[in-house]
């Protein structure tokens, strides 16, 4: 059974007085176990397991205790059985989104997975019922396999543990703590991860009845059994709470869930948790992925997703989930929360399953609908769309008088398509300029539309911001004028109000069909004229339109058919916020720099002539911005306005 053999003389030999092995065929185990050492061993677990219980136990009892979340079900169980095969068993999002490192946490994950046999078995033989026999077929054949993942996991777990100790990114670190010092615990759960690779691999060089064998078993044991009591202590918590977290998701990206009746007013004390949000607290591994994308935590500001998060954990273990002291305050701050564009950058990019934005937002409900939220510039939109049902507070006579002036058609219920002009392309300027632009594509086409006599805000900023009253009244308000003119199918310029019509009106009934206009021009790119100048557009994809709806690929075609598409260092789905999300486009100047800025420079320097938008936030965000690059800032347009430009003047048209 040997394949190489040294003499007596060799050190681990001289030291033990026995014949050392160099490798063998297969994996040594002691050939028996005296009744005191069983014993021994069946304390050592039961200690081990109580220790375990002892933590794990109040955890689980925590998030029971959590309030039930209203709305939540398990059905369509398709989706929640494919997501937990890509993500938990594939780690697909663990290494798609940072390739190297999250390869060797996979190789890491998939080596507790093959060793979950073997560490039954290595009980099972300190028991004298071993089930997995070295010299069978079988049982030589999995020694080896998991010696495969073995040696992965030990050169992935040593490679990370310099990574986060020595290496050290900055969003791995603990701003709360002393120096931004990471928990000692890391390190020792990454020693014991090591220390059972080696001890499993080290049996292979030694002789079953030699007492290095037994020496390596027990080091295996201690190490294993040190291991599992420190586990709901430390961040490997989400060893066994992530596969839970991701299959018990909300369903969807950035879920809101519905308040359950008039004493519902979201995140205010921990009574307010739900068991979903506790689960996910406990479940965060401090990975920094979404610190690393925050675009606040980028540009100088308070917030820190990973904080938010880890300050709902203290909450629990301190107070527990009904405690009535406040959530917002001594742990977590209510400047950061709000801070949040709500771009989802760090929901994108969880590797465990975490909603950030249900909990921030939850948190916003509870300080803005209980009063405690006081800002002069959330006030003021809170009134303007209350008083002028628009977020600017204009006069609804602005919007007929552009309704007038571009000769757009009343929808009557005989169109095909209502053209949802939105606050930006009903008010703004600059918004009217995309719809006028839009509108010319459509009459080209020979596309039959309307826009709504009397429409209001979809409640989007009121929504992000927390103020579920004034978003339920313009909600309300639209889904019966739309009810009223029949309304089927509609389109929009604003990827913020498709989402919000699509999902978050569906709290209070069912919205039409709605799409964005990007979808639309893409799908009608065969019927428009091409004009390819060969000039170099850079597009900016924006997050509502990205990774709220996953769509990329069609904004790109229709600057494809117009020049020479360019990408900004960040894009797709790691594109980086404009700065306007989650109502903050209204509530004045921000602290550090401003995301629009760093958004803005990044276009500038792909070297582009002009900036493709897809969204009249960020066309608004980016204009001031790229003002202040200087006089040779490239030009910002809407798909829209480089699709229009495309086509022959009005008069010559023969489509009407």
């Amino acid at each position: 059974m040997h394949l190489l053999t040294a003499n007596p003389s060799s050190i681990l030999g001289a030291a033990l007085q026995g014949q050392f092995t160099l490798i063998r065929v297969q994996l040594a185990e002691p050939d028996h176990f005296s009744l005191v050492e069983k014993l021994d061993l069946a304390a050592l677990i039961f200690t081990s397991a109580g220790l375990f219980w002892k933590r794990f136990g109040v955890i689980v009892d925590k998030i029971l205790k959590s309030r039930k979340d209203p709305g939540f079900h398990l059905f369509p169980i398709g989706k929640r059985v494919w997501d937990f095969f890509w993500e938990v068993l594939c780690q697909a999002k663990v290494i798609r989104e940072r390739p190297l490192p999250g390869l060797a946490h996979a190789f890491v994950f998939w080596s507790f997975l093959a060793f979950a046999l073997v560490t039954l078995n290595h009980i099972a033989v300190g028991f004298g019922i071993g089930f997995l026999n070295p010299a069978g077929a079988f049982g030589l054949f999995y020694s080896w396999f998991a010696a495969v993942f073995a040696i992965l996991c030990a050169i992935s777990i040593a490679g990370l543990f310099i990574r986060r100790f020595i290496v050290r990114p900055v969003w791995l670190s603990r701003p709360g703590l002393p120096g931004h010092e990471l928990s000692w615990e890391s390190g020792v759960i990454a020693a014991l991860i090591f220390t059972l690779m080696v001890t499993y691999l080290a049996s292979f060089f030694v002789e079953d009845t030699s007492l290095a064998a037994r020496l390596l078993w027990w080091a295996h044991t201690f190490s294993l059994l040190v291991f599992l009591p420190l586990v709901p202590h430390t961040k490997h918590l989400h060893l066994i709470l992530s596969p839970l977290t991701i299959f018990l998701s909300r369903g969807g990206f950035s879920q809101i869930p519905a308040l359950s009746g008039d004493e519902d007013f979201g995140l205010v004390t921990g009574k307010d948790l739900t068991q979903l949000v506790s689960l996910q607290a406990y479940s965060c591994v401090e990975c920094g992925r979404c610190t690393e994308h925050c675009p606040a935590a980028n540009t100088g500001k308070v917030l820190n997703p990973k904080e938010i998060v880890l300050g709902v954990r203290s909450y629990l273990n301190e107070l527990g989930p009904t405690a009535e002291e406040l959530l917002l305050g001594k742990y977590n701050s209510q400047e950061a929360v709000f801070q949040c564009t709500t771009c989802g950058a760090c929901e994108f990019q969880c590797p465990v399953g975490i909603e950030h934005l249900p909990i921030i937002i939850g948190l916003r409900r509870g300080a803005t609908n209980t009063g405690e939220w006081e800002n002069e510039y959330g006030g003021k939109l809170f009134n303007a769309m209350e008083r002028n049902s628009n977020a600017l507070g204009l006069s609804a006579t602005e919007r007929d008088k552009f309704v007038q002036k571009q000769e757009l058609p009343i929808f009557d219920g005989s169109q095909e398509y209502c053209l949802w002009l939105g606050c930006m392309g009903g008010y703004d300027p600059k918004g009217r300029e995309i719809i006028s632009s839009f509108v010319e594509v459509m009459r080209y086409l020979g596309t039959s539309y309307g826009v709504m006599r009397r429409e209001k805000c979809t409640g989007d900023p009121a929504r992000r911001l927390g103020n579920d009253l004034v978003f339920q009244e313009l909600a309300e308000s639209n889904l019966a004028a739309m009810s009223q003119q029949k309304v089927k199918k509609i389109i929009s310029i604003c990827p913020h109000c498709v989402r919000t019509i699509q999902e978050d009106w569906k709290d209070f009934g069912a919205p039409p069909q709605i799409e964005h206009h990007s979808e639309f021009l893409a799908r009608h790119q065969s019927k428009l004229p091409h004009n390819n100048s060969g000039e170099k557009i850079v597009y900016h994809d924006p997050c509502y339109l990205g990774r709220y709806r996953n769509v990329y690929d069609e904004p790109r075609s229709v600057i494809a058919a117009a020049g020479t598409l360019v990408e900004a260092e960040r894009s797709r789905e790691r594109s980086f916020c404009c700065g306007a999300g989650g109502g903050l486009a209204f509530l004045g100047e921000e602290q550090g720099q401003r995301v629009s800025s760093v958004r803005a420079q990044e276009l500038v320097a792909t070297g582009a002539t002009t900036i493709g938008a897809a969204c009249p936030f960020c066309n608004t965000m980016f204009r001031d911005a790229l003002a202040a690059t200087g006089d040779n800032a490239p030009r910002l347009l809407d798909i829209a306005q480089i699709a229009a430009q495309s086509l022959p003047p009005r008069n010559s048209q023969t489509s009407a």
